[in-house]
C-alpha cells in the first residue's frame, strides 16, 4: 500500500516507504524472471517526485541475449525486450497498482543494451485527480 494510504500500519513513515519501495523492487525481479526466464542481479526503486517511479534493473540479460549485444545487435535486441515488455504492459502496472494503492498513468519501459541496465518507469495519477474511496 501506498504510505500515505495507509498511516496505521506498524512502523514510521520513513520504513513503511522502504518496505513499499523493496516490495517494487522485488516485484519487478519476478516479472522479469517470469517473462525472460532470468531476473536481474541488481533492482533499485525509488519515487522521482510525488507521481513517478523509477525502477532500475541491472544485470538481466539472457545468455542469448548477450550472444546478440556481442555480436552488435543491439538494436534488434532492444526492439525485442521492449516487445516483450510492453506485451506484459498490464503485469507491470498490475503490480505497481497493488502496492501502491495508485493508479498508473503512464507506463514506459526502456534499456541500454550495452549496460545491460534497463528502467521501468510508472507515471501515477496525481493524488488529486484519483478517484475517492
Amino acid at each position: 500500500m501506498d504510505v500515505d494510504a495507509a498511516p496505521e500500519q506498524p512502523g514510521s513513515e520513513q520504513e513503511r516507504r522502504e518496505l513499499h519501495l523493496a516490495e517494487l523492487s522485488n516485484a519487478m525481479v519476478r516479472l522479469y524472471k517470469d517473462i525472460f526466464g532470468r531476473g536481474p542481479t541488481k533492482s533499485r526503486t525509488s519515487y522521482a517526485g510525488p507521481d513517478l517511479i523509477v525502477a532500475t534493473l541491472e544485470d538481466s540479460l539472457t545468455r542469448p541475449e548477450r550472444k546478440m549485444a556481442e555480436a552488435g545487435e543491439h538494436g534488434r535486441l532492444r526492439e525485442l525486450r521492449m516487445f516483450f515488455q510492453y506485451q506484459h504492459q498490464e503485469d507491470f502496472v498490475g503490480a505497481v497498482e497493488q502496492i501502491t494503492g495508485r493508479r498508473v498513468k503512464a507506463f514506459v519501459s526502456g534499456m541500454d543494451t550495452r549496460r545491460d541496465v534497463a528502467s521501468e518507469l510508472f507515471y501515477l495519477e496525481p493524488r488529486s485527480a484519483e478517484p475517492a474511496g
